[in-house]
């Protein structure tokens, strides 16, 4: 046997480099930004520069910065070997990391770096690549597009050119410019919020886009008086690999501001954000799945459990380029669902326990219990404000609203709720409304029941405190009415 060199094509490779992974605009910076927490960066400032044909983006560090021969092998493809074992800062894996995640982005890729004072810069352009041959700048080269920091200390900048990957269609508006911005900057603030709320390393990083800094944001809240954090364990595997479980149950919306409320639930909702939320090295890799164990579900959208592992189980958790997606080992599997199992439980009681209910002391409820020769009746209270307004002649038929809440109430399924309740009560679920649709009750009852008070807030207010459920979520009701400028 003989053999022979028979090298990828240089070309075709890079090109092929784009789609490794399942990168977007927040990913492949989050990426990058690995490098500079690896680097012991304190600062990274990100520079989206506006164009609706060639948009750039610039990211810059205040890390240790890289020699000549670092940056060489900084720029070379698959430059570090996966196996090989990592320090426990180290939130690389492949050597591929900063190269995929800006050719997901962009066709060239220059980096500018200074250590000790010393400055180097190499280039990768995709339209231009033969044989292997990487840019290298001259110091001249390198004073035209150096940023102003790298002038005075050491760090890295990263720059992108021929950005065609960060929008669709050939053009970039700017309200889809904007909107990427935003996205990205929320991503970031959950990715990283450990680093950004100083809990690793002894110090905060501080993250800028645009100039304006990402303040963190913690997906278990766990510095709200009504989270729940629930008892911690490790699992060991092997000698030495320990991995960290931290269950939450986050707090019931009631307790909650709207914009806390709007934060937590994301563009999906409290339900799709329930689940696991995989840390590696303290930088989250994987928010919002159960793993295929159980299915999202109304009784578990408050259960957020976080996850820690080393990166020296990186093979058995198998992640990917772009460190989005794993697999979950099979020595965690079965914990994990006893685990789970606990926890819907939990997450149920805090939701019934903020059900509606009939009234009492004077509230106003939806419903009226009604008791006569032993027998109980549920009849939908007509003189609850939200009711009432069904039967404004300008917007319904009096006639047609009355009808429909007859049928409401002949059709109560008496039978099935008696033998639910009989049965396992863990199964019987009541639809709960998020802070939206109560801010949109409130909004319908609000002109009736100032009608009502004769146009005198003191009343209103009076009579919004014992209205439900108002009543039950009066936190959120007087936010919104003093947001409005209603009360003081």
């Amino acid at each position: 046997m003989k053999y022979i060199s028979n090298p990828p094509d240089a070309a075709s490779l890079m090109t092929t480099a784009r789609s490794f992974g399942n990168y977007d605009l927040p990913g492949a910076l989050a990426d990058l930004i690995d490098n500079s927490i690896k680097a012991r960066a304190k600062n990274v400032r990100v520079h989206c520069v506006f164009s609706n044909v060639d948009p750039v983006v610039r990211i810059i560090d205040d890390g240790c910065g890289m020699s000549p021969d670092e940056l060489q092998v900084a720029m070379r493809p698959a430059s570090t070997n996966p196996t090989v074992e990592r320090s426990p800062d180290d939130l690389g894996r492949f050597g591929w990391g900063m190269k995929s995640a800006s050719f997901s982005q962009c066709m060239k890729l220059t980096v500018v770096s200074r250590k000790n004072g010393e400055l180097s810069a190499a280039v990768w352009d995709l339209d231009d690549v033969d044989n292997w041959k990487m840019g290298v700048l001259s110091e001249k080269e390198i004073e035209t597009l150096i940023d102003p920091l790298l002038k005075v200390s050491d760090g890295t900048e990263i720059i992108w050119n021929k950005c065609d990957r960060l929008f669709e269609g050939g053009t970039l508006t700017q309200e889809q410019f904007n909107h990427l911005i935003v996205h990205t900057r929320n991503q970031l603030s959950l990715t990283f919020h450990r680093f950004l709320a100083g809990e690793v390393r002894g110090c905060r990083l501080s993250i800028y886009i645009n100039g304006t800094p990402i303040a963190p944001y913690d997906p278990f809240y766990s510095t709200h008086l009504a989270t729940q954090a629930l008892g911690r364990e490790e699992i060991r595997h092997g000698r030495s690999n320990r991995v960290r479980i931290q269950p939450y149950i986050l707090p019931h919306y009631s307790k909650l501001v709207l914009a806390d409320f709007d934060r937590l639930s994301g563009a999906e909702g409290l339900l799709r954000n329930q689940g696991f939320y995989v840390y590696r090295q303290n930088r989250l890799i994987i928010s919002g799945t159960w793993f295929r164990l159980v299915k999202h579900g109304e009784l578990s959208h408050l259960v957020r459990i976080a996850i820690d592992i080393p990166n020296t189980l990186d093979s058995i958790w198998k992640i990917s380029v772009d460190k989005s997606d794993a697999q979950l080992p099979a020595f965690l599997r079965n914990r994990l669902l006893q685990i789970i199992g606990s926890l819907r439980n939990k997450s149920a009681k805090v939701i019934r326990s903020k059900g509606a209910k009939i009234a009492t002391g004077g509230n106003i409820s939806v419903w009226n219990r009604h008791v006569h020769d032993g027998q109980i009746r549920y009849l939908i209270n007509r003189t609850h404000p939200v009711i009432e307004a069904l039967f404004d002649p300008k917007r319904n038929s009096k006639a047609t609203t009355n009808s429909a809440l007859q049928i409401i109430e002949q059709s109560m399924p008496v039978n099935n709720l008696s033998q639910d309740l009989g049965g396992d009560s863990v199964k019987v679920n009541q639809v709960t409304l998020n802070p939206r649709t109560i801010i949109e009750q409130l909004e319908i009852a609000l002109p009736s029941m100032l009608l009502d008070a004769g146009g005198a807030m003191e009343r209103l207010t009076a009579e919004l405190r014992r209205t439900e459920p108002f009543a039950q979520n009066w936190k959120l009701v007087e936010g919104h009415i003093r947001e409005k400028g209603w009360i003081k």
